[in-house]
């Protein structure tokens, strides 16, 4: 092998060093987002059970904490200036398996908690259609973990998303709807129902024409001439 042939295999050698350490190093990043994310589900669930087993669970308690917690989160992502796409899912995740602990409505709640979360990410300014999509995701998520009302917690969390972004603003809803499209099976059908569709007039009907030989329409019925009186 002489000297030019050496230092290619070195060189091929070398950026496969390179792909196999950023492939490490990415294997390692995911792992620890994985450990984060798991640990603020565990911290959102265990905050909210032990808070309603405290306050009672009842229905108000319930709406009041979920917003609450999804406030805190937000306000956690805005101090630190990233994570809320990271965090919106998981926080939903974590407050509907505490109501679910308690024996809570994981439906009302699925609906506040998508509230909060749009209307929180619209605040500091945050993409509201990515917060809203990430927290539908949890809810749903969640809800299929704990064998709770899938199709209950995803029409409410859809009617509720859309609805909040229609307080901020019409590119808002637009946003909204189209990253929602898809997420359940018959989607559509809600996104509809939660903006209605302006109401089509119907077209008028065309006016027949004249009969050929004379002046008269398709319907008029036709003037027999008299017969003329004898003398």
């Amino acid at each position: 092998m002489n000297d030019q042939e050496k230092g290619s295999a070195e060189a091929k050698a070398d950026i496969g060093k390179a792909g196999t350490a950023v492939k490490d190093g990415i294997v390692s990043s995911l792992k620890g987002i994985n450990e984060i994310e798991a640990e603020i589900v565990s911290l959102v669930r265990s905050t909210v059970s032990n808070t309603l087993r405290v306050t009672g669970a009842a229905a108000d308690e319930s709406l009041a904490v979920s917003k609450d917690v999804m406030k805190g989160a937000i306000q956690a992502t805005e101090e630190v200036g990233t994570g809320l796409m990271l965090s919106a899912k998981n926080v939903a995740k974590g407050v509907v398996m505490g109501v679910g602990d308690v024996g809570g409505d994981i439906v009302t709640v699925a609906d506040h908690t998508v509230r909060a979360a749009v209307k929180g990410a619209s605040e500091i300014g945050a993409d509201v259609s990515l917060v809203a999509r990430r927290t539908v995701d949890g809810l749903i998520e969640a809800t299929k973990e704990i064998g709770g009302n899938v199709e209950g917690v995803a029409k409410a969390s859809v009617e509720g998303a859309v609805e909040a972004a229609g307080s901020i603003g019409n590119t808002a809803v637009k946003a909204v709807r189209d990253i929602l499209v898809g997420v359940v099976e018959g989607v559509k059908d809600v996104l509809g129902a939660a903006v209605p569709k302006p109401r089509q007039v119907p077209p008028s009907k065309p006016i027949a024409p004249p009969s050929k030989g004379g002046t008269e329409t398709e319907g008029t019925p036709k003037k027999t001439a008299k017969p003329a009186t004898e003398l």
